[in-house]
């Protein structure tokens, strides 16, 4: 409050003195914008030199998938505010659903991490950042040349001609289950929510059926936490190998998938090289599929958390879409995602972030900001009011590419696995149901299941 009034103070002289001045309104502002930034620059040293340290970031989850409870404080106190992370660097994290979006649609800030100042949320983040980039790391106008090669792929037109195959693997998928019983627990993650999204990417991307099993080995490797650093990296290796030498196969022989759409239309005219192939193949590979798997589980878990809501679903499964819309709020999978660094010193929420500071804006606290979405703790898919504004997704141009797929995949597993398996119950207690470490984003690693 002290620091706002000094700065409407020194405003308002400063736009007295350049009236003397006989300027005119257009010109005082211009005049008095610079004097303005200093003077917050000015009360921000000062505070940050009788401050604490910043906050360690990221929070950590009190338990299971709740989230950090320092956001709700932030939200009501300080929602623009310095945070430190694991390299002593102190970029802005942004709380509010509004400051989120502005933060998302700024073209002032970047999304190149090779920027000075871009936050990295660990060391391995850090040295992946040297890597040759995908679309998701680039800034207009490189981001949508590359993004545009492949969207027509993902739109929610396209995913919806896909919905008979999703339906279809989903279905064969629980048919195995059902096959083999439960006499003993199944994990659900290993035998549905891994392989369903696996399968339809692989899919796309043009993988032979015979070698859909040893990929998905590989990525389970890769990403489920619990493998060794030697072994989910062995495993990252396989797959980069795998996709060059299936983009090499295309090139020679192109079918109707998108790693051929890739060689024929962008590699063979020297719009992108054979790294530029594997690398956004890649991509689309590993980047959605972890989150689709954590959703598909989170959601089995909260709905058995929500008997009546559940029973709703059951009766009618066309509200699948509407369950979808608020899991993907309620739960936000990928939280770490949304960040930047200022290109040029910018106002937020009454902060003058300097260029090469970095941004964190947290996605999962914008979903459950008081503002939008009324009772935001509460799980609600008859929700009313704020679903169409979720950041579930992401937002702005950086929205994941793959929305439409992402919505068509989890409609169908909801619409069709309490109806095939409508006495599915956990076979473990709640407390025990295994999530992703607490400062990650928020996920299920084994979901054992009985029916």
């Amino acid at each position: 409050m002290m620091e706002s009034r000094f700065a409407r103070i020194a405003w308002s002289r400063s736009m007295e003195n350049a009236s003397s001045r006989g300027l005119c309104v257009s010109c005082r502002s211009k005049a008095a914008i610079p004097a303005r930034l200093a003077i917050v620059a000015r009360n921000q040293r000062c505070n940050m030199s009788t401050e604490a340290a910043p906050p360690k970031f990221p929070f950590s989850r009190p338990s299971g998938a709740v989230p950090p409870l320092e956001y709700a404080k932030l939200r009501a106190t300080n929602p623009v505010s310095r945070v430190t992370l694991w390299d002593n660097s102190q970029p802005w994290l942004v709380v509010k659903h509004k400051d989120i979006c502005s933060v998302l649609t700024d073209p002032r800030l970047s999304k190149e991490r090779t920027r000075a100042g871009f936050p990295e949320m660990n060391p391995g983040g850090k040295e992946a950042a040297k890597n040759r980039p995908t679309f998701v790391d680039m800034d207009p106008p490189d981001h949508g040349r590359q993004r545009n090669m492949v969207a027509s792929l993902f739109t929610r037109e396209s995913s919806e001609t896909m919905r008979p195959h999703i339906q279809a693997t989903a279905d064969a998928l629980l048919d195995e289950m059902i096959k083999q019983g439960c006499e003993k627990r199944v994990d659900l993650v290993e035998k549905f929510a891994l392989p369903l999204p696996s399968y339809i990417i692989y899919g796309i991307l043009g993988v032979p059926k015979e070698d859909l099993a040893y990929l998905t080995e590989c990525n389970a490797v890769r990403s489920n936490g619990s493998s060794t650093a030697a072994a989910a990296s062995n495993a990252n290796k396989e797959l980069l190998d795998y996709i060059g030498n299936l983009a090499d196969k295309r090139l020679e022989k192109p079918g109707n998938d998108m790693i051929s759409k890739l060689v024929v239309e962008q590699l063979k005219p020297g719009h992108i090289d054979r790294l530029d192939v594997i690398q956004i193949a890649f991509l689309m590979l590993v980047a959605g599929n972890a989150t689709l798997v954590n959703m598909i589980s989170l959601g089995i878990v909260t709905l058995l958390q929500h008997p009546k809501q559940l029973a709703d679903l059951k009766a009618n499964p066309s509200l699948a879409p509407k369950f979808v819309e608020e899991l993907c709020r309620y739960h936000t999978a990928s939280a770490m995602a949304t960040r930047r660094v200022a290109k040029e010193d910018i106002m937020l929420g009454g902060h003058l972030i300097k260029a090469g500071e970095g941004i964190i804006a947290a996605t999962q606290s914008g979903n459950r900001d008081e503002d939008i979405f009324p009772n935001p703790d509460v799980f609600d898919m008859h929700r009313t009011r704020g679903s169409e504004v979720a950041l579930g997704y992401g937002y702005g141009e950086h929205v994941c590419v793959a929305e439409g797929l992402a919505r068509t995949e989890l409609e169908v597993v909801f619409s069709t696995l309490f109806r095939r398996l409508p006495n599915l119950k956990l076979g473990i207690p709640l407390s025990e149901v295994k999530y992703s470490p607490p400062d990650a984003d928020v996920g299920i690693t084994e979901l054992p299941v009985v029916w």
